[in-house]
């Protein structure tokens, strides 16, 4: 788990402050700021408080307790995909209902899981669209449907593929959002 002060350090310059303008913005000394960076002091509420409104910020997002290291949950998670293959929306329903519950008790699982069911969702979406597009150019007999079949057979290869792969990846220690993150569609967050 990142310490608070490396945590305000990487959020500062994605930000693009420098220390002494966060020093400015928060009303708070420019000792105590380069103090709090290195991690050789810990924040008190009321500074915590001031740099979490000046850097824009939930104090959720640099403090995390009660919160868990879960790599071996991470893994399990993006493994739970994988229950599409035996239950019809599996992958959405078996994530979201162990996201819902552990989202707020494992570091990094409200980002990931959030990630990851977007993307599920979208996937399924594209897939019993191509699905019903097929059926329906069979009973049409229209050219050039055959091959939704194709991808009816490629789509979910491709989500073993990533769930496997994202898996074996945070089992390592990347915890990472691994999913592609759709900008234009944010329906769990």
């Amino acid at each position: 788990m990142k310490e608070v002060g490396s945590k305000i350090r990487e959020i500062r310059k994605r930000k693009g402050l420098s220390q002494e303008e966060l020093a400015e913005l928060a009303k708070i000394n420019l000792r105590t700021i380069q103090r709090i960076e290195s991690n050789a002091n810990e924040p008190s509420g009321k500074t915590l408080n001031l740099l979490c409104e000046a850097l824009e910020i939930n104090l959720e997002e640099l403090v995390e307790y009660g919160k868990t290291e879960g790599k071996t949950f991470l893994t399990l998670f993006h493994l739970s995909v994988l229950s599409f293959m035996m239950l019809p929306l599996g992958n959405i329903i078996i994530p979201l209902i162990l996201w819902l519950t552990k989202k707020d008790k494992i570091v990094g699982l409200k980002e990931v899981g959030a990630n990851l069911l977007n993307f599920q969702i979208l996937w399924t979406v594209i897939l019993y669209g191509v699905a019903i597009i097929g059926v329906l150019g069979k009973i049409s007999h229209t050219r050039g449907f055959g091959y939704s079949l194709y991808l009816i057979i490629a789509l979910p290869l491709l989500n073993i593929i990533f769930a496997i792969v994202f898996a074996i990846k945070t089992n390592r220690g990347n915890m990472n959002c691994f999913y592609p993150n759709f900008k234009w569609l944010r329906i769990i967050r």
